[in-house]
């Protein structure tokens, strides 16, 4: 199967020998990001630094003048990507021979929750989750459907894996994270996602519901669970705690706040593209759920984006459902941490993309290739050749069974 590894610019930038090690793991692909969000990252091999502080979420490549005037608009990246990251990082990747797909990072934004508060999702107490855009709002959905045309397609990108196009909740590793004290499970964690900004409690309207009165169930709902551990009972759980009918009410409004919003970015990106450009999700294959992995409707995305990446480091499960859906040219991709130090299991990789495999993937995703150490980098590239042998010796086994049901009765094959 096809590999790539996830890469941020300065992985690359300053170290002239970044882009033949990531070619030398067996990829044929860089996903490198274009837009990120804030984050505390090690660079154990860059000749220059160890640690990267990304103080907030930025454009790693100088926004364009689309966004002059305009009350939201992409933060440029300040002195860890300077100038254009983005492209002298792939240039120097396309050198080695990868092919490059940018990286983007959607509605995850602290500083935009900062300095526009209103935009940010709020929940059922009032509190605002200025990580966490509200895909409801307008002006917030033309903000993201543009910032996704532009930092997709850059110079000489052959695709883009779109992260966060759709609702960010409660969960989230923000700063010193404190917030795993309580286990709410699944229904919870909807019920703490759920936004009641006007945008938001006006579609419940439409849908039947009071806002108000629906932020005082989601409250009662809520309690029992402050006291004791939630079971992780998935959608009937919070059908429970609401009530079948408010439940899908609120259900109903998000999903398709969601699906509107990835038809709209999805369209803009291919609009922007060159011909053959190819668009992914990040996603979820349950649509009541929030993240970086967006969560969908399998069948709908797959229908209008060209594929998924889709989180297996627990575990290949979540390809299935995709499975179900996917078309001829369908990109499903397994995505895999092969980090050790972040839950990761490089050692395994071979058995477990060879699982990914049998469950309908085709491709596979490594995040990530600048934050791994050089055994983990090393148990990839073992894995990696493992799997090009495997695939090799199938297609060997394949040619061998075409000759063999081609030839006329009696006749001997004399070569290999």
């Amino acid at each position: 199967m096809k590999a790539s590894a996830f890469v941020y610019p300065w992985d690359v930038n300053g170290d002239p020998e970044a882009p033949a090690r990531t070619a030398a793991l067996g990829v044929r692909q860089a996903t490198l990001a274009s837009v990120y969000h804030s984050t505390r990252t090690l660079t154990p091999r860059h000749p220059r630094h160890r640690v990267v502080t990304a103080e907030y979420a930025a454009a790693l490549y100088p926004p364009g003048d689309r966004w002059a005037g305009r009350g939201l608009r992409p933060y440029p990246a300040g002195r860890w990507a300077p100038g254009d990251a983005y492209g002298e990082a792939a240039e120097a990747l396309a050198a080695a021979g990868l092919e490059v797909h940018t990286w983007v990072v959607l509605a995850h934004n602290s500083r935009l929750g900062a300095e526009h508060p209103d935009t940010s999702v709020v929940n059922a107490y009032g509190d605002r989750y200025p990580w966490a855009p509200c895909i409801a709002q307008p002006a917030t959905r033309a903000y993201l459907v543009d910032l996704a045309a532009e930092a997709a397609v850059r110079p000489g990108a052959h695709g883009t894996e779109l992260e966060s196009l759709g609702w960010y909740g409660l969960r989230h590793l923000h700063a010193h994270d404190k917030t795993s004290g309580v286990g709410l499970g699944e229904a919870g964690q909807y019920l703490m996602s759920l936004c009641f900004c006007l945008s938001c409690r006006t579609g419940y309207g439409a849908q039947g519901l009071d806002a108000d009165e629906l932020a005082a169930a989601v409250r009662t709902a809520l309690e029992p669970l402050w006291r004791e551990a939630a079971d992780d009972g998935g959608w009937p759980a919070v059908e429970k705690l609401l009530g079948e009918d408010t439940a899908a009410a609120t259900r109903a409004w998000r999903d398709t706040t969601a699906r509107t919003l990835q038809e709209e970015a999805v369209t803009a990106v291919r609009t922007a593209a060159p011909a053959g450009f190819r668009i992914l999700l990040h996603a979820d294959p349950v649509s009541y759920h929030c993240g970086a992995n967006a969560g969908v409707d399998p069948a709908h995305i797959l229908s209008v984006a060209d594929g998924v990446v889709v989180p297996c480091t627990g575990g290949t499960s979540l390809l299935a459902p995709f499975a179900e859906h996917a078309r001829e040219r369908t990109v499903l991709a397994a995505n895999f941490t092969v980090v050790s130090g972040m839950g990761g299991s490089p050692g395994t990789l071979a058995t477990d993309a060879a699982r990914a495999r049998a469950e309908g993937a085709t491709e596979l995703r490594l995040y990530h290739a600048g934050l791994a150490s050089d055994g983990d980098l090393a148990a990839v590239r073992v894995a990696l050749a493992a799997g090009q042998g495997m695939v090799s010796g199938s297609r060997r086994r394949e040619v061998g069974s075409l000759r063999e049901r081609s030839r006329a009765p009696g006749e001997r094959e004399d070569t290999p």
